[in-house]
């Protein structure tokens, strides 16, 4: 694993990049059919990292939280899965099933809107505010794979808070730390 932290190109306030991509089914996502008018958490994910799966369960209890709180969640894999076939479709929906995502888990096959939302590392974490404008960039919270620290989700449940009472996440925003997206030969992000 290549460890690589969040890039945080997109500035604050910005509007978050459009996407329609399919989830494993076939069945194709909008970001505005997602989000549907409400704040929005996008985590750039895969199956195969141990960054992802160190707090997959417990990004499933925060989704199932704060969806009942008016917030939607999306996961989007980006990885190659032809360099990395545990991140192929076929395990997506049982991978998301097992941490309790009950959100959509989508496939980025041409990592079109990794490239757009400047993604560089799965988890890679951002929270679109209810007028789709970008209002945190940032790690789920300081616990590492093999790290004592508890999972707890502190970083983005405290931008989560701040959005839906209509206020601005605290800065400064700790970047994502985790296994660097694996990109289709000749396709990684210029500098």
């Amino acid at each position: 694993m290549a460890r690589t932290e969040s890039t945080q190109r997109l500035p604050l306030g910005a509007p978050a990049p459009e996407f329609s991509l399919p989830d494993a089914l076939g069945k194709t996502w909008s970001m505005a059919q997602i989000a549907s008018g409400r704040p929005l958490v996008v985590v750039f994910a895969c199956n195969h990292c141990p960054y992802v799966i160190h707090l997959r369960t417990a990004l499933g209890a925060l989704a199932t939280e704060f969806l009942a709180r008016g917030v939607n969640f999306v996961a989007i894999n980006s990885n190659d899965a032809q360099s990395h076939p545990d991140d192929s479709p076929q395990h997506m929906p049982a991978f998301a099933q097992s941490a309790g995502w009950n959100f959509p888990y989508l496939i980025d096959a041409t990592q079109q809107v990794a490239h757009a939302w400047h993604a560089a590392c799965t988890p890679d974490f951002f929270l679109i505010d209810a007028a789709g404008k970008l209002a945190y960039a940032g790690q789920f919270d300081s616990s590492r794979p093999k790290s004592e620290t508890p999972i707890t989700g502190s970083d983005l449940r405290t931008a989560l808070e701040a959005v839906i009472s209509g206020r601005s996440a605290p800065t400064p925003q700790i970047p994502s730390l985790g296994c660097n997206i694996k990109w289709i030969p000749g396709n990684e992000p210029k500098s």
